[in-house]
């Protein structure tokens, strides 16, 4: 039994993978089962008693990108001088670099819809959810006085602004802009949000103690 078990996680794992690699050679829709059955040496049908379903593949593989993610945002973070401002822009700079590097499989994370009426896994969310805490330490020490509701927001808010700077930027059509160009451009926008949220905080101050 013991060794049944273990065949059936080697090849488990070895169906996530080559998954992976067709995404991130073919991109989402060149996902084919199919193709996954012969490049694993198992029969079509018997993908399905490794995975659920197609949802629960790309979502494994999906983590497996958020937690790359994951470990290039932490080595940005370490990377500079800690100050939280400097911090958030090498955390931007990094996702940008981190999507250009593997654009198939980032795409991937935000193309993917559950099959109707399913939602995503609870242990899905909680990947997703890790990676804010990226942008939420900087963010909470640089506004000590907000709730952790208000900080959440102020994170996600970031996070949109940069991710659509990111999806415009390397789109591959007219709105496409050099990696260089586009970087400075994310490095300006984080700075600009940053110091306007600092002076709009200093001004509440300001209003309130008078």
């Amino acid at each position: 039994m013991a060794k049944a078990l273990e065949r059936r996680e080697k090849l488990r794992t070895a169906l996530i993978q080559a998954a992976e690699q067709m995404i991130a050679e073919r991109g989402l829709a060149g996902l084919k089962t199919r193709d996954l059955a012969r490049e694993i040496g198992c029969a079509n049908g018997a993908v399905y008693n490794l995975v659920a379903d197609v949802d629960e593949l790309i979502l494994r593989v999906g983590s497996r990108t958020l937690l790359r993610l994951d470990e290039a945002l932490t080595f940005a973070t370490r990377a500079g001088e800690p100050s939280p401002p400097e911090s958030l822009v090498r955390i931007a700079l990094a996702y940008c670099d981190f999507a250009a590097e593997n654009l198939q499989l980032w795409r991937a994370l935000f193309e993917h819809r559950m099959e109707t009426g399913k939602l995503v896994p609870d242990w899905s969310v909680h990947d997703q959810m890790q990676l804010f805490r990226h942008i939420y330490q900087p963010l909470a020490a640089l506004f000590p006085g907000r709730s952790p509701e208000e900080l959440g927001i102020t994170a996600r808010s970031l996070f949109s602004a940069v991710h659509g700077m990111v999806a415009l930027g390397l789109e591959q059509k007219l709105v496409a802009v050099p990696l260089p160009a586009l970087r400075k451009e994310i490095a300006g926008l984080v700075r600009a949000m940053i110091d306007g949220l600092v002076a709009r905080d200093v001004k509440k101050g300001a209003a309130a103690a008078d």
